[in-house]
Formats: C-alpha cells, sequence, structure tokens
C-alpha cells in the first residue's frame, strides 16, 4: 500500500511552475469583498469543513462581458502530488496551466483548490467552496463542471455521488471510487448508490489500460454502474498509456466543447 501511494506521489510531481495571484486583500480571508473583479485571485476558505480549510485560486474572465446567467464554473481538482501550501503547484497539471491555450477557459470562473498535504479531497469541503465562491462571482447554476486527475479524478466521484443535482457535467480522469482498494488509511466506504443518483449528470470519463498506478478498471466499474442505470456516461481508453492520461485529455478540444455544452436544471426557473 505504502509502495504505491509513493508510486502515485512521484508520477505526480513535477517541477513547480510561477503563477501570479492579484489582491493581497483576497487572500488572507480575513476581508471578503461583495464581488471580485477579472483577474485571478488567491484566498483560504472562510469556513472549516470536515477538518479542511481549503487554500484555493479562482480566476474571473476579463476579455468578455459577463453572460446575463452568469459565468460558467469549472471546480478543477489535482493530483496528490500537488498537496501541500503552495498554490504554484495546482498549476501544474491541467486546466490552470491552460488558461492561456484553451478559449473556454477564458470564459468561465476556473476554481482550483489545493489540498493539504496527507490529506484527501473531502466532498463536503467541495460543495463549501463552491458555495462560497457563488457568493464572490456570478455564477450560472445551470452550467457548474468538475473535473479532476488521480486523485483528483476520485474526488470528482465522490462529489458526484455526495451532490449530482449540482453539477452539470463531470470529467473525472484515471480516478475511481473504492478507497479501499489502493490505501487503508483512507478506507471509508463508497458510496455508490449516491453515485446512482446522478444518473441524470453527464459522465466523460478517461483513463490509460496500461496505468499501474491506478487501473482502468477503477473507471471502468463506476462507468458501467451509471450505463447500468440509464446515465449519460461513457469511458475513454487510451491503448498503452500509462498513469498520465490528463495530458492528452486536456489537450483535447472535443473535450470542452462537450463539457460546456452541457446544462443542468439547476437554477432554471419554472
Amino acid at each position: 500500500m505504502q509502495r504505491t501511494l509513493l508510486r502515485l506521489v512521484a508520477l505526480a510531481v513535477v517541477p513547480l511552475l510561477a503563477g501570479g495571484c492579484r489582491s493581497p486583500e483576497a487572500t488572507s480571508g480575513t476581508r471578503r469583498p461583495d464581488t471580485v473583479g477579472a483577474g485571478t485571485w488567491e484566498r483560504r476558505m472562510e469556513a472549516e469543513v470536515d477538518g479542511q480549510r481549503l487554500r484555493y485560486l479562482f480566476t474571473v474572465p476579463g476579455s468578455e462581458e459577463r453572460p446575463d446567467a452568469g459565468w460558467p464554473l469549472v471546480l478543477f481538482l489535482h493530483g496528490a502530488g500537488e498537496r501541500g501550501d503552495d498554490l504554484a503547484r495546482v498549476r501544474v497539471h491541467g486546466p490552470p496551466k491552460l488558461t492561456d491555450e484553451i478559449p473556454e477557459l477564458t470564459r468561465c470562473v476556473l476554481v482550483a483548490p489545493q489540498c493539504p498535504l496527507e490529506d484527501w479531497w473531502q466532498a463536503a469541503t467541495l460543495e463549501a467552496l463552491v458555495d462560497e465562491v457563488e457568493t464572490l462571482v456570478e455564477v450560472d447554476a445551470s452550467r457548474l463542471y468538475v473535473t479532476g486527475l488521480s486523485m483528483g479524478g476520485y474526488g470528482t466521484w465522490a462529489l458526484l455521488a455526495r451532490t449530482p443535482e449540482r453539477f452539470a457535467a463531470a470529467a473525472p480522469i484515471c480516478g475511481g471510487g473504492d478507497l479501499g482498494r489502493l490505501w487503508e488509511e483512507y478506507a471509508t466506504g463508497y458510496d455508490l448508490d449516491g453515485l446512482l443518483r446522478a444518473r441524470d449528470v453527464p459522465v466523460w470519463a478517461f483513463h490509460g489500460d496500461a496505468d499501474t498506478v491506478i487501473p482502468v478498471e477503477e473507471s471502468r466499474l463506476l462507468v458501467r454502474a451509471l450505463q447500468g442505470v440509464g446515465a449519460d456516461a461513457r469511458l475513454t481508453v487510451y491503448p498503452g498509456v500509462g498513469h498520465d492520461s490528463w495530458t492528452r485529455t486536456y489537450a483535447d478540444p472535443e473535450l470542452w466543447a462537450w463539457l460546456f455544452a452541457q446544462r443542468s436544471e439547476a437554477g432554471v426557473t419554472p
């Protein structure tokens, strides 16, 4: 078990990238503006939930006028190697690294929290984080999306199981559901029945079939379960690809076109 965890961390850690943030008064967590302007902001959650109080980056578009319904929101969950107290780590992989390359990411609120070292994503804390961001910037409640890689893939599945009605779509990458099969210290069971309540949430999962850190069967199990209750769930498996299935996935324009085309009934007035 310990060797598996060390291998996951080693694969996920790469040299850190520098990243600027806006507004010192927004970084302290002691002052909360009623609204925030365009730019990338650094904050710490106001409230502690389930023993966690996450630091996070969130980017507000500045290139276009805000839609009447508010901005779409993308919640990105990093992997185990990016845990800690240095927010530059969350820019190593995925959407925070690609904001200048993916057009859709310039037209949404991008939220990228950092999980504390030696901790794990907690669905209740992530839900509270989204609540907090919605008090800071106008967000379209029918266009909330969640995606994550490796440990963040697990977090994505867990968040769907907890609050499926909240999200319009999800894209978990090389994640899974049963933590007990990987690390006994994190084994708290998995609410498969809760996940099946997400039958109305479109899910597109991704995994490499040569992944020796998190077996592809983890994604297959959950996608098949959702398909069994009639959900719009699909899995893309990359032949010969190991644990890093996220680089290829996040560089694919088809993913972003699909994700931003999804809408939920949340926030829709009859």
